[in-house]
């Protein structure tokens, strides 16, 4: 008789192989539709381990992430909505990209080659997050969505037409959201432009380690590894200056409960912005390559997430702002420090405070900011 050619152990390799083929899913599915008629895709990231990503095409936004704590209870760690209609009545920036400038500039108005540009007020006087329709508010293109053996991930892609929001130049942007098998969330931005811009582009997640709407996140222990931070005025923009965190309540270069100090009315930066609401000056010009910025541990779940970045820059935002007006995706209210925030960016208004550096693009080079995030526990 003649045999076929296949081993036992040549089977079992087979089998091995058709497994990890598996081990992550990446699925489509709609997330409803705009007013004026537009689809919103959802794109749901899977690994082995049971942590899943939802990435909708509103913001390309990170909608909802489950993760395992110490005793592997899965839960829904970013705060968010469980709807669209949220997203489109009260977004808050709820896991959204910002841009095409991150955080704010002053006035808004920055001149760049001689050349003034206005771009919309929507703080106050100064202009947030690229402006009155940021790239949170525009609707992304899923461009492609695959997994392997070790993971799964989702592009999306937007095209900023030249002067859109007042900004120079034709700018196109892609997001890549990549869950892996290791337990890693990957946030790769990407741009070029046809003509000299300005591009500082983040994600804008809030987080609660012990689940979306647990409550205060006050005793989870931050650690950000940067020595100096950016004091700023009344309306959050830098004052210029570059000021050492040692001996300040900005010091969190060993783990320190957020809620700490939050209350210390003596400290008028933390009167400023109503808790911390500050850069940190993680290094004065981008890093090679990203490297460790920030570690948050929950003590009651046991959850940690360690960010990792190249850019200088670290955003920390303590929830102050979340005000019991939100109903999130579990139905629960948030309050003020119900979360937590972390945007790995340039600094805030650089392109009025040369001293800050540059956040200039030019024609034929490529804006990046890969931002890692990187899940375990402690027990």
């Amino acid at each position: 008789m003649k045999r076929s050619g296949w081993s036992p152990s040549w089977c079992l390799a087979v089998l091995v192989l058709a497994g990890q083929a598996t081990a992550t899913e990446a699925t489509r599915e709609s997330f409803g539709s705009m007013a004026d008629g537009s689809k919103v895709e959802a794109v749901v990231l899977r690994n082995s381990h049971g942590m899943t990503a939802r990435v909708i095409s509103l913001g390309a936004t990170l909608q909802s992430l489950t993760a395992p704590d110490a005793a592997g209870k899965q839960a829904n760690i970013v705060l968010g909505y469980a709807t669209l209609e949220g997203y489109q009545k009260a977004p808050q920036y709820f896991g959204a990209t910002v841009g095409r400038y991150a955080n704010r500039i002053a006035r808004g108005k920055f001149t760049l080659d001689g050349h003034e540009y206005s771009v919309p007020v929507n703080d106050k006087v100064n202009s947030l997050h690229g402006g009155t329709k940021g790239f949170d508010k525009l609707i992304w293109t899923v461009a492609d969505v695959k997994h392997d053996a070790a993971s799964a991930s989702v592009t999306l892609k937007v095209t900023s037409p030249d002067g859109d929001m007042g900004y120079p130049g034709k700018l196109d942007v892609t997001a890549t959201y990549t869950l892996g098998e290791d337990n890693r969330l990957s946030i790769d931005y990407r741009a070029v432009t046809d003509k000299t811009t300005i591009v500082n582009l983040s994600n804008h997640t809030y987080w609660n380690l012990s689940g979306e709407g647990s409550g205060s996140v006050m005793s989870d222990l931050i650690t950000i590894a940067g020595d100096a931070y950016l004091p700023v005025d009344a309306g959050s923009i830098p004052t210029g200056k570059i000021t050492p965190v040692a001996g300040t309540v900005f010091d969190f270069r060993t783990p320190k409960a957020i809620g700490r100090d939050i209350r210390n009315g003596r400290e008028e930066q933390l009167l400023n912005g109503r808790g911390y609401d500050h850069n940190w000056v993680i290094s004065r010009t981008e890093a090679p390559a990203p490297r460790v910025v920030a570690r948050v541990q929950d003590p009651v779940s046991g959850r940690v997430l360690t960010l990792k970045s190249a850019q200088p820059g670290l955003q920390f935002y303590s929830g102050n702002f979340l005000d019991a007006t939100t109903v999130g995706t579990s139905g629960k209210v948030y309050r003020q420090g119900d979360a937590f925030v972390l945007e790995p960016q340039l600094y805030p208004d650089t392109p009025n405070q040369p001293s800050f550096g540059s956040a200039r693009l030019e024609p034929g080079h490529e804006y990046r900011n890969l931002i890692i995030y990187e899940f375990s526990v402690k027990k």
